[in-house]
Protein backbone atom coordinates (compact mmCIF):
# COMPACT_ATOMS: atom_id res chain seq x y z
CA UNK A 1 0.00 0.00 0.00
CA UNK A 2 1.42 3.50 -1.11
CA UNK A 3 2.09 5.71 2.02
CA UNK A 4 0.60 8.94 3.32
CA UNK A 5 2.05 11.67 1.95
CA UNK A 6 3.17 14.65 4.28
CA UNK A 7 3.97 18.01 3.15
CA UNK A 8 6.20 20.08 5.87
CA UNK A 9 6.46 23.49 5.45
CA UNK A 10 9.04 24.97 6.89
CA UNK A 11 11.32 21.73 6.90
CA UNK A 12 14.64 23.52 7.58
CA UNK A 13 13.80 24.75 10.49
CA UNK A 14 13.25 23.52 13.82
CA UNK A 15 9.52 22.78 13.74
CA UNK A 16 9.92 21.39 10.43
CA UNK A 17 13.26 19.47 10.79
CA UNK A 18 11.78 18.29 14.23
CA UNK A 19 8.52 16.76 12.51
CA UNK A 20 10.84 15.17 10.04
CA UNK A 21 13.13 13.70 12.41
CA UNK A 22 10.40 12.40 13.95
CA UNK A 23 8.39 10.63 10.93
CA UNK A 24 11.79 9.28 9.19
CA UNK A 25 11.26 6.86 12.44
CA UNK A 26 7.65 6.03 11.26
CA UNK A 27 7.37 3.68 8.36
CA UNK A 28 3.50 5.19 7.43
CA UNK A 29 4.64 8.46 5.89
CA UNK A 30 6.65 9.34 2.41
CA UNK A 31 7.67 12.93 3.45
CA UNK A 32 7.47 15.53 1.37
CA UNK A 33 9.80 18.71 2.57
CA UNK A 34 8.49 22.29 1.48
CA UNK A 35 11.78 24.69 0.93
CA UNK A 36 12.80 27.77 -0.86
CA UNK A 37 15.59 26.25 -1.78
CA UNK A 38 16.43 22.69 -2.59
CA UNK A 39 19.92 22.92 -3.45
CA UNK A 40 20.85 24.46 -0.03
CA UNK A 41 23.08 22.41 2.55
CA UNK A 42 19.65 21.63 4.26
CA UNK A 43 17.80 20.84 1.68
CA UNK A 44 20.32 18.50 0.14
CA UNK A 45 20.92 16.50 3.73
CA UNK A 46 16.98 16.04 4.05
CA UNK A 47 16.85 14.50 0.34
CA UNK A 48 20.20 12.15 1.59
CA UNK A 49 17.90 10.35 4.14
CA UNK A 50 15.36 10.05 1.41
CA UNK A 51 12.93 13.26 1.99
CA UNK A 52 11.08 14.33 -1.23
CA UNK A 53 12.62 17.82 -1.19
CA UNK A 54 10.30 20.28 -3.01
CA UNK A 55 10.61 23.99 -4.16
CA UNK A 56 7.75 25.97 -3.25
CA UNK A 57 7.76 29.95 -1.69
CA UNK A 58 5.43 30.77 0.65
CA UNK A 59 4.60 34.30 -1.01
CA UNK A 60 3.50 32.29 -3.96
CA UNK A 61 0.17 30.37 -3.51
CA UNK A 62 0.13 28.30 -6.80
CA UNK A 63 3.97 26.99 -6.08
CA UNK A 64 2.46 25.64 -2.73
CA UNK A 65 -0.95 24.35 -4.17
CA UNK A 66 1.59 22.39 -6.68
CA UNK A 67 4.20 21.72 -3.40
CA UNK A 68 0.73 20.02 -1.81
CA UNK A 69 -0.48 18.16 -4.61
CA UNK A 70 -1.64 14.74 -3.11
CA UNK A 71 -0.38 15.31 0.30
CA UNK A 72 -2.57 13.48 3.04
CA UNK A 73 -1.32 15.60 5.80
CA UNK A 74 0.15 18.92 5.99
CA UNK A 75 2.31 20.86 8.75
CA UNK A 76 2.06 24.60 8.17
CA UNK A 77 4.19 27.11 9.91
CA UNK A 78 5.47 30.24 9.09
CA UNK A 79 8.92 32.72 10.80
CA UNK A 80 7.71 35.63 11.90
CA UNK A 81 11.85 36.24 13.24
CA UNK A 82 13.08 36.28 9.31
CA UNK A 83 11.13 39.37 8.37
CA UNK A 84 11.08 41.02 11.74
CA UNK A 85 14.78 41.50 11.71
CA UNK A 86 14.61 42.86 8.51
CA UNK A 87 11.31 44.99 8.42
CA UNK A 88 10.42 45.51 12.14
CA UNK A 89 7.14 44.02 13.37
CA UNK A 90 4.54 46.15 11.18
CA UNK A 91 5.57 44.83 8.02
CA UNK A 92 6.75 41.27 9.22
CA UNK A 93 2.87 41.00 10.64
CA UNK A 94 1.56 41.88 7.34
CA UNK A 95 4.49 39.21 5.68
CA UNK A 96 3.42 36.56 7.87
CA UNK A 97 -0.30 36.62 7.38
CA UNK A 98 0.12 36.44 3.63
CA UNK A 99 2.23 33.55 4.16
CA UNK A 100 0.21 31.92 6.71
CA UNK A 101 -2.86 32.41 4.63
CA UNK A 102 -1.46 30.81 1.38
CA UNK A 103 -0.38 27.69 3.39
CA UNK A 104 -3.54 27.54 4.71
CA UNK A 105 -5.38 28.34 0.77
CA UNK A 106 -2.86 25.81 -0.61
CA UNK A 107 -4.15 23.11 2.26
CA UNK A 108 -7.52 23.90 1.11
CA UNK A 109 -7.02 23.61 -2.68
CA UNK A 110 -5.54 20.02 -1.72
CA UNK A 111 -8.49 17.56 -2.64
CA UNK A 112 -6.50 14.26 -0.75
CA UNK A 113 -6.04 16.23 2.19
CA UNK A 114 -7.02 14.50 5.67
CA UNK A 115 -5.38 16.77 8.49
CA UNK A 116 -3.87 20.22 8.64
CA UNK A 117 -1.79 20.78 11.40
CA UNK A 118 -1.65 24.66 11.94
CA UNK A 119 1.57 26.22 14.38
CA UNK A 120 0.21 29.16 16.13
CA UNK A 121 0.03 31.16 19.32
CA UNK A 122 -2.76 32.18 21.67
CA UNK A 123 -4.82 35.42 21.02
CA UNK A 124 -2.68 37.58 24.22
CA UNK A 125 -4.28 40.92 22.66
CA UNK A 126 -8.18 39.35 23.80
CA UNK A 127 -6.65 37.54 26.83
CA UNK A 128 -5.08 41.01 27.97
CA UNK A 129 -7.98 42.83 26.47
CA UNK A 130 -5.45 44.85 24.12
CA UNK A 131 -3.23 45.57 27.06
CA UNK A 132 -0.85 43.48 25.15
CA UNK A 133 -0.11 42.64 21.82
CA UNK A 134 2.76 40.60 20.85
CA UNK A 135 3.59 40.80 17.38
CA UNK A 136 4.82 37.53 17.09
CA UNK A 137 1.19 36.06 18.19
CA UNK A 138 -0.38 38.48 16.49
CA UNK A 139 -0.42 37.84 12.67
CA UNK A 140 -0.67 34.23 13.84
CA UNK A 141 -4.28 34.85 15.44
CA UNK A 142 -5.14 36.81 12.23
CA UNK A 143 -4.31 33.26 10.28
CA UNK A 144 -6.53 31.30 12.90
CA UNK A 145 -9.26 33.15 12.00
CA UNK A 146 -8.73 32.65 8.33
CA UNK A 147 -8.78 29.04 8.96
CA UNK A 148 -12.01 29.19 11.09
CA UNK A 149 -13.90 30.91 8.26
CA UNK A 150 -13.33 28.30 5.95
CA UNK A 151 -15.38 25.63 7.55
CA UNK A 152 -14.14 23.06 5.05
CA UNK A 153 -10.51 23.54 6.41
CA UNK A 154 -11.47 23.59 9.88
CA UNK A 155 -13.35 19.93 10.14
CA UNK A 156 -9.55 18.86 8.74
CA UNK A 157 -7.20 21.06 11.04
CA UNK A 158 -5.63 20.96 14.33
CA UNK A 159 -4.51 24.29 15.89
CA UNK A 160 -0.43 23.44 17.60
CA UNK A 161 -0.03 25.70 20.72
CA UNK A 162 4.44 25.36 20.91
CA UNK A 163 5.13 26.90 23.81
CA UNK A 164 8.85 28.39 24.96
CA UNK A 165 11.89 26.66 23.31
CA UNK A 166 14.52 25.79 26.03
CA UNK A 167 16.76 27.19 23.52
CA UNK A 168 15.38 30.40 23.14
CA UNK A 169 18.43 31.25 25.53
CA UNK A 170 20.15 31.84 22.14
CA UNK A 171 18.22 34.81 21.65
CA UNK A 172 20.44 37.63 23.28
CA UNK A 173 17.97 39.12 24.99
CA UNK A 174 17.43 35.34 27.14
CA UNK A 175 21.19 34.75 27.19
CA UNK A 176 23.20 34.66 30.26
CA UNK A 177 26.20 36.61 30.30
CA UNK A 178 29.29 35.97 32.56
CA UNK A 179 30.73 38.84 34.04
CA UNK A 180 34.15 38.11 35.33
CA UNK A 181 34.42 40.40 38.62
CA UNK A 182 31.53 38.59 39.81
CA UNK A 183 32.31 34.84 38.41
CA UNK A 184 28.87 34.30 37.37
CA UNK A 185 26.34 34.81 34.76
CA UNK A 186 23.48 36.83 34.94
CA UNK A 187 20.69 37.68 32.59
CA UNK A 188 18.97 40.80 32.24
CA UNK A 189 14.97 40.94 31.97
CA UNK A 190 12.68 43.91 32.88
CA UNK A 191 10.18 41.62 34.21
CA UNK A 192 10.64 39.84 37.80
CA UNK A 193 12.23 36.18 37.92
CA UNK A 194 8.74 34.97 38.89
CA UNK A 195 7.31 35.19 35.21
CA UNK A 196 5.99 32.08 34.82
CA UNK A 197 7.14 29.94 31.41
CA UNK A 198 5.01 27.36 30.17
CA UNK A 199 7.81 25.35 28.07
CA UNK A 200 8.04 22.67 25.52
CA UNK A 201 11.27 21.89 26.37
CA UNK A 202 13.87 20.56 23.69
CA UNK A 203 11.75 21.70 20.60
CA UNK A 204 14.20 20.06 17.95
CA UNK A 205 12.39 16.59 19.39
CA UNK A 206 9.65 17.40 21.06
CA UNK A 207 7.50 19.27 18.58
CA UNK A 208 7.90 16.00 16.24
CA UNK A 209 6.74 14.15 18.86
CA UNK A 210 3.62 16.09 19.30
CA UNK A 211 2.66 16.23 15.79
CA UNK A 212 2.77 12.21 15.65
CA UNK A 213 0.44 11.80 17.88
CA UNK A 214 -1.91 14.58 16.49
CA UNK A 215 -1.26 12.67 13.33
CA UNK A 216 -1.79 9.33 14.80
CA UNK A 217 -5.31 10.66 16.60
CA UNK A 218 -7.33 12.34 14.23
CA UNK A 219 -10.71 11.61 15.94
CA UNK A 220 -9.25 13.58 19.00
CA UNK A 221 -7.20 16.33 17.31
CA UNK A 222 -9.11 17.60 14.30
CA UNK A 223 -12.35 19.88 13.56
CA UNK A 224 -10.23 22.86 15.18
CA UNK A 225 -8.94 21.70 18.15
CA UNK A 226 -6.12 22.71 20.00
CA UNK A 227 -3.24 21.09 21.39
CA UNK A 228 -0.59 22.59 23.75
CA UNK A 229 3.54 21.07 22.97
CA UNK A 230 3.85 21.78 26.80
CA UNK A 231 6.36 19.65 28.94
CA UNK A 232 6.30 21.56 32.25
CA UNK A 233 5.57 24.69 33.79
CA UNK A 234 8.63 26.72 35.60
CA UNK A 235 9.46 30.51 36.05
CA UNK A 236 12.21 32.84 33.94
CA UNK A 237 14.54 32.80 37.09
CA UNK A 238 13.97 28.74 37.77
CA UNK A 239 14.76 28.65 34.57
CA UNK A 240 17.96 30.45 34.92
CA UNK A 241 18.65 28.31 37.87
CA UNK A 242 18.45 25.12 36.09
CA UNK A 243 20.52 26.07 33.31
CA UNK A 244 23.13 27.20 35.86
CA UNK A 245 23.01 23.94 37.95
CA UNK A 246 23.05 21.39 34.84
CA UNK A 247 26.12 23.06 33.25
CA UNK A 248 28.03 24.01 36.39
CA UNK A 249 27.85 27.38 36.61
CA UNK A 250 26.91 30.25 38.91
CA UNK A 251 23.85 32.67 37.55
CA UNK A 252 21.93 35.57 38.90
CA UNK A 253 18.30 37.06 37.49
CA UNK A 254 18.92 41.20 37.44
CA UNK A 255 15.73 42.57 36.83
CA UNK A 256 15.93 46.27 34.90
CA UNK A 257 13.65 48.67 34.11
CA UNK A 258 12.26 48.67 30.71
CA UNK A 259 13.78 51.51 29.09
CA UNK A 260 17.02 50.22 29.47
CA UNK A 261 16.37 46.92 28.85
CA UNK A 262 14.48 48.28 25.11
CA UNK A 263 18.04 50.14 24.64
CA UNK A 264 19.80 47.32 25.07
CA UNK A 265 18.16 45.08 22.05
CA UNK A 266 16.20 47.52 20.03
CA UNK A 267 13.51 45.84 18.65
CA UNK A 268 14.47 42.52 19.96
CA UNK A 269 13.91 43.10 23.32
CA UNK A 270 10.43 45.03 23.23
CA UNK A 271 9.15 42.12 21.04
CA UNK A 272 10.41 39.43 23.21
CA UNK A 273 9.65 41.54 26.69
CA UNK A 274 5.80 42.11 26.01
CA UNK A 275 5.76 38.45 25.45
CA UNK A 276 7.26 38.15 28.82
CA UNK A 277 4.96 41.45 30.48
CA UNK A 278 2.09 39.64 29.13
CA UNK A 279 2.79 36.07 30.70
CA UNK A 280 3.80 38.06 33.75
CA UNK A 281 0.48 40.19 34.20
CA UNK A 282 -1.87 37.11 32.69
CA UNK A 283 -0.21 34.38 34.94
CA UNK A 284 0.59 30.52 33.32
CA UNK A 285 -2.99 29.62 32.92
CA UNK A 286 -4.61 33.23 31.49
CA UNK A 287 -1.78 33.49 29.29
CA UNK A 288 -2.69 29.57 27.47
CA UNK A 289 -6.35 30.62 27.34
CA UNK A 290 -9.51 31.68 25.02
CA UNK A 291 -9.19 27.68 23.62
CA UNK A 292 -10.13 24.86 25.60
CA UNK A 293 -6.86 22.16 24.48
CA UNK A 294 -5.81 19.27 24.43
CA UNK A 295 -2.74 18.18 26.65
CA UNK A 296 0.50 15.97 26.53
CA UNK A 297 -1.89 13.58 29.11
CA UNK A 298 -5.25 13.73 26.96
CA UNK A 299 -2.45 12.38 23.63
CA UNK A 300 -0.87 9.80 25.62
CA UNK A 301 2.69 11.82 25.06
CA UNK A 302 5.89 9.66 25.93
CA UNK A 303 9.54 10.53 25.45
CA UNK A 304 9.91 14.06 25.49
CA UNK A 305 12.71 15.95 26.49
CA UNK A 306 12.73 17.62 29.88
CA UNK A 307 13.68 21.34 30.28
CA UNK A 308 16.44 20.27 32.50
CA UNK A 309 17.73 17.98 29.59
CA UNK A 310 17.96 20.23 27.40
CA UNK A 311 19.42 22.85 28.61
CA UNK A 312 22.48 20.83 29.39
CA UNK A 313 25.31 21.77 27.45
CA UNK A 314 24.05 24.85 25.90
CA UNK A 315 26.77 27.30 27.23
CA UNK A 316 27.76 30.57 25.98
Amino acid sequence: MAKKIISVVGSTGVQGGSVIDTLLKDKEYHIRAITRNPQSEKGKALAALGVEVVQADLNDLDSLIKAFKGSTAVYGATDFFEPFGKHGPTKAMEIEVIQGTNIAKAAAATETLEHYIWSTLPDGKTVSNGKYIVPHFEAKNDIDRYIKSDKALLAKTTFLWITFYASNYGFPMFTPYYIPTADKYIELQDTPASTPIRSVGDPKVNIGIFVKAILDQPQKTRNGKYVLAHVEDTTAGEMLQTWARVNGKKAEYVQIDETTFHNLWPLWAEEMGTMMQLWDWAGVEKSWSGEDYLTKDDLSVTGLVSVEDALKGLLF
